[in-house]
């Protein structure tokens, strides 16, 4: 592993104020990551983790303090730049999955590779549906297909831009026991082929503890947990 992280977090912090005051979300958070580590995010619900994850994509922006993604520092970069950076070098899974319900499986793979102007797009999206399994789903849409197979194409769409990050709130949130730790599995595996850094928040302390490291949010702050805990 390269000695420079990845990820830097540096001083974080997160109001938001209302008609009632303010409310303090994340506090003075601090950490690094290092490329193709594998990172989880846990605490209890309103801890702010999803909040930290979209603070670490440059969705949000912090109140204090700044995020460092791959050698840029994300909140020098106007909205326009952060989401060209994203488009490179980050890909996200969310519980929801977020795919497009007027594009078939392929489609929804193809898009971001379209996106970056990739004339390979259908090959390489039809490959990545193969390697997670869906290689007889190409076709179909999402609505005929089960919440595993959703979570698999967007898996997929995630990792075909062979992303240095990938940023996953809740991945199997909405999937059954068993469904969730195939998903997880292939997660991981992808994860160990491609060399990408994992950064998942998760609730789950059996998925977590598949994590090298845990970052635990506690009221707004970031505590690391040893090993084992």
């Amino acid at each position: 592993m390269s000695s420079a992280p990845i990820i830097a977090v540096r001083r974080l912090g997160k109001s938001v104020t209302d008609a009632t005051g303010t409310l303090d979300i994340l506090h003075d958070i601090d950490f690094d990551v290092a490329p193709g580590e594998a990172l989880a995010i846990v605490g209890a619900s309103g801890s702010g983790k999803s909040t930290l994850l979209s603070l670490i994509a440059g969705l949000d922006t912090p109140t204090t303090g700044t995020v460092v993604l791959d050698g840029v520092d994300l909140f020098a970069l106007d909205e326009d730049a952060r989401a060209a950076l994203r488009a490179r070098r980050v890909g996200f899974v969310f519980q929801s999955f977020q795919l497009l319900g007027n594009l078939t499986a392929l489609e929804n793979v193809m898009l971001p590779l379209e996106l970056a102007g990739r004339r390979d797009a259908r090959e390489a999206a039809r490959r990545m549906l193969e390697r997670v399994g869906l290689g007889e789903r190409l076709g179909h849409y999402p609505r005929v297909l089960s919440g595993g197979e959703q979570q698999r194409v967007a898996l997929a769409r995630a990792f075909v831009v062979e992303p240095a990050v990938l940023l996953a709130d809740e991945p199997t949130g909405s999937l059954d026991h068993a469904t969730g730790e195939r998903v997880m599995e292939l997660m991981f595996d992808l994860n160990r082929e491609h060399g990408t850094t994992l950064v998942l928040v998760t609730h789950d302390p059996a998925i977590a503890a598949r994590c090298q490291r845990r970052i635990a949010i506690e009221a707004g702050r970031a505590r690391e947990l040893p090993r084992g805990a």
